[in-house]
């Protein structure tokens, strides 16, 4: 109570006694702010607070019925009528569990007195439209989640399952995680809500665990009160759970007592379970009033008593329980059990001790404004109500003793830290929490997660840290692929094709190498392709080159052996002038093929196509005309002037300039829109970067081609009409033959040509080259070098008019 010199003023605290005496701090903490108040000379001076104490027993009737003594101010229960009108309840601090301050707040809310909850946030009772006075000493905790994310993401536990409360506060921690865990990629297997308990142990329907058994998750989030946790150990199909890991929010040490001393026979139970806890509250000068406090204190307060009765067995001096012997002057709440640890600050003691200092700081507010507002005739004491508070209680800066902030604005931030404790069970039933980690939170982008993990025990059932997945990891050099109505989190691994790489585990997709580089063997990174090109040093290209030189000789020797036998019959036979041209140009033939061979620069990626096309048709150009001078000599034979005039005036002669400069024509145009160029080639082989010409206009590359083709092909359709004439030397039968020959290698050349790649590509060019060169010089000289060489006999004036045709 408030005493003043006019009227008293009663103000009553609600707690929950369960069967645990631990609960008993609540009082304590609450007496220790009470006595610390009155007796400060700077905070409601002159004045004392008073309180009533009521049981919150955990059934809905029984705590309506304290409700209505609360308001009716007796020991009846008379609704809308206060039988002591000068004991008028201020405020109500109540509730360490939501579900509670919920209940009676409805009730208090007609009366508008103002309930400061001590217990964990809740969403609903943060609800200003249904609970407008309702003020909770706790605030909003969405750090957990983040700490629990970041503890997922550490280990890599990215397949969970989630166990809430079945009340508000855990449907929207559910959210929040389910929120922050698809930012994060994490998946959850599933979620079950806990069975409700209310004040004791009430759950009896285990139904909530039977998915334990087909899941494949190894890690379990439970979210809940002692009763949530309680209701999972005295399950009978408990190996269901065994070898879990745990991941809660910590409990006080006499509630995992109480929790820990059902499972008798499975000491393991919750051995390896990671628990957050807020660091240890602090209120100063509590412990030594801990110390210090004894039933002789309080002869009214019967529970204390009873706890030195039921813990020292023993009563004070003067009490009416003779059959005990004397308790101790030593006799201390330090003394009690380590299991019934009342020396350590539980949040809600905390939270109790500051929700007192609100009251008085408030009231202490109201009693100076309305002194300074009154009039002088005016009664001496204020009348205080109940809801003339509530702008206070909103509004106010308050500061408790030790200089901490108790502001119960909604929207105020502070420094969230947690430790990060491994619940460790032994075979004897005892039981200790280490210490593996810190989480402090700020600000969603303002946190830091610290965890040792040689120090953790994990579950009897892990050799090492758990794995938690639904798909195990992809290895660099796969990219995962998402399965089609299933979490991201399960997917299958595919490896990278052959241009593709990844660096890193579970990627998303594969990285595509650049054009000069090549993935390796396991497709982790790129290496650097080497650079190919038909060089002599290659086997192919030093084959090439040595027919081209052997050809080149072989030319040279059959122009030789035609120089020197110049004078003799089968020379001069058929246009002497012309086969000398034709050799030089087969010379030239064979060695614009090493043009080919080699690394490729501007000036050989022009030479090679330019050159090729002018010599061959120089070379097809002069067969044209040997077989035209043929069929001139044949016709001027017969009667008439004309075919003899072309004969003798060397017309035949002037077919290979004309043909040979609609071809210089025709490069001329290429050279000066699209000349070739030296290129790159980083597609046709995915391991190589072949250095090529690029013909630059393939048009007009095909355009000389189709050229030459058209004088290929008119040349033998000539000289296949010329063979039957009756030749000395069956002349025309060996142009019909070579042009048979030749067009035979680029026609094959075509398809050919068009599906090799690479250098292979040049080597099929210069193959042709030197094959169809190879068959001019072959089908139309070697008779003729036979017969000079091997049987000079036929090659005079005698064996001319004996020969019938060779």
């Amino acid at each position: 109570m408030i005493y003043t010199s006019v009227q008293p003023v009663e103000y009553i605290i609600h707690t929950i006694n369960r069967w645990q005496w631990n609960n008993y701090q609540y009082l304590l903490a609450f007496l220790f702010a009470i006595e610390e108040i009155n007796k400060s000379p700077n905070l409601l001076p002159n004045l004392s607070l008073g309180y009533d104490l009521y049981n919150a027993i955990p059934s809905y009737q029984r705590t309506l019925e304290s409700a209505l003594f609360l308001l009716s101010a007796g020991n009846q229960t008379l609704p809308n009528y206060n039988c002591q009108s000068q004991k008028q309840s201020l405020a109500i601090i109540a509730g360490n569990v939501p579900t509670f301050s919920a209940q009676i707040g409805t009730l208090l809310e007609l009366y508008k007195n103002p309930q400061v909850t001590y217990g964990p946030f809740d969403p609903i009772l943060n609800d200003k439209d249904q609970f407008p006075s309702v003020y909770q000493m706790a605030t909003k905790d969405s750090s957990l989640a983040h700490g629990i994310i970041g503890l997922l993401l550490h280990f890599g536990w990215t397949w969970v399952a989630l166990y809430v409360s079945s009340d508000m506060h855990g449907e929207q921690f559910l959210h929040d995680l389910n929120t922050k865990m698809t930012e994060k990629d994490i998946c959850v297997a599933f979620a079950e809500r806990l069975p409700p308990t209310v004040g004791s142990y009430t759950a009896r329907d285990f139904t909530f665990l039977t998915r334990i058994r087909i899941s494949s998750a190894n890690v379990y989030i439970i979210l809940g009160d002692e009763g949530s946790v309680w209701s999972l150990g005295i399950v009978k199909e408990f190996y269901l759970i065994l070898g879990k890991v745990w991941i809660m929010r910590n409990l006080h040490p006499y509630q995992w007592d109480g929790i820990l001393a059902t499972m008798f026979n499975m000491p393991y139970f919750f051995h390896g379970s990671l628990l957050f806890s807020n660091q240890k509250r602090k209120i100063s000068g509590f412990k030594q009033f801990l110390k210090t406090v004894n039933p002789s204190q309080y002869p009214e307060d019967f529970y204390l008593t009873k706890v030195w009765i039921s813990f020292f067995n023993c009563s004070l001096a003067g009490s009416l329980c003779g059959k005990l012997r004397e308790c101790p002057p030593n006799s201390s709440l330090e003394l009690m059990p380590s299991y019934m640890d009342l020396m350590t600050v539980s949040d809600s003691s905390y939270f109790i001790y500051n929700a007192v200092y609100v009251v008085a700081q408030v009231l202490h507010k109201m009693l100076l404004q309305k002194i300074e507002m009154r009039s002088p005739g005016d009664a001496d004491q204020p009348i205080l109500l109940p809801w003339q508070l509530h702008p206070f209680l909103r509004k106010s800066q308050l500061i408790n003793s030790a200089g901490n902030n108790m502001t119960l604005d909604e929207k105020r931030k502070y420094v969230t830290q947690y430790d990060i404790q491994n619940l460790v069970n032994f075979p004897n039933d005892s039981w200790l929490l280490v210490k593996v980690g810190d989480f402090f939170y700020k600000t969603r982008h303002d946190q830091g997660l610290v965890v040792n993990e040689e120090m953790i025990k994990w579950p009897v059932s892990f050799k090492k840290t758990p794995e938690s997945v639904c798909s195990q990891s992809c290895v660099p050099g796969f990219q995962k692929i998402h399965q089609e109505g299933r979490p991201v989190c399960c997917f299958i691994c595919v490896s990278c094709t052959d241009r593709d790489i990844s660096n890193q585990t579970d990627a998303e997709q594969c990285i595509q190498c650049p054009a000069e580089e090549y993935p390796n063997t396991e497709r982790t990174h790129c290496l650097p392709k080497p650079v190919i090109f038909l060089a002599f040093e290659d086997s192919l290209g030093m084959a090439l080159a040595c027919m081209a030189l052997c050809f080149s000789v072989a030319t040279a020797a059959v122009l030789g052996v035609f120089l020197k036998h110049q004078d003799t019959p089968i020379v001069k036979a058929n246009n002497q002038p012309l086969s000398f041209i034709l050799l030089i140009s087969l010379l030239l033939c064979f060695l614009c093929s090493l043009l080919f061979i080699g690394h490729p620069n501007t000036a050989t990626c022009i030479l090679q196509h330019v050159t090729f096309g002018l010599v061959f048709t120089v070379a097809v150009s002069t067969i044209l005309a040997k077989t035209i001078t043929v069929i001139l000599a044949f016709k001027a034979m017969k009667p008439g002037r004309i075919m003899r005039r072309l004969l003798l005036s060397g017309a035949s002669n002037s077919v290979v300039p004309i043909c040979s400069l609609i071809q210089v024509i025709i490069c001329g145009i290429w050279l000066g829109t699209s000349p070739p160029f030296v290129d790159i080639d980083s597609h046709t082989e995915p391991r190589n970067l072949i250095i090529m010409c690029n013909k630059g206009s393939v048009t007009a590359f095909y355009c000389v081609l189709g050229y030459l083709g058209f004088l290929a092909l008119g040349s033998f359709t000539v000289a296949f009409q010329a063979r039957n004439l009756p030749d000395t030397f069956n002349e025309t039968r060996f142009l019909t033959f070579s042009m048979l020959v030749f067009c035979s290698v680029w026609v094959t050349f075509l398809p050919v040509y068009h599906s090799t790649k690479g250098k292979l590509m040049v080597v099929v060019e210069v193959f042709s080259i030197l094959a169809s060169s190879a068959g001019l010089l072959g089908c139309i000289f070697a008779p003729k070098c036979f017969i000079i060489l091997i049987r000079p006999d036929k090659n005079c004036s005698k064996g001319l008019r004996k020969h019938k045709g060779f």
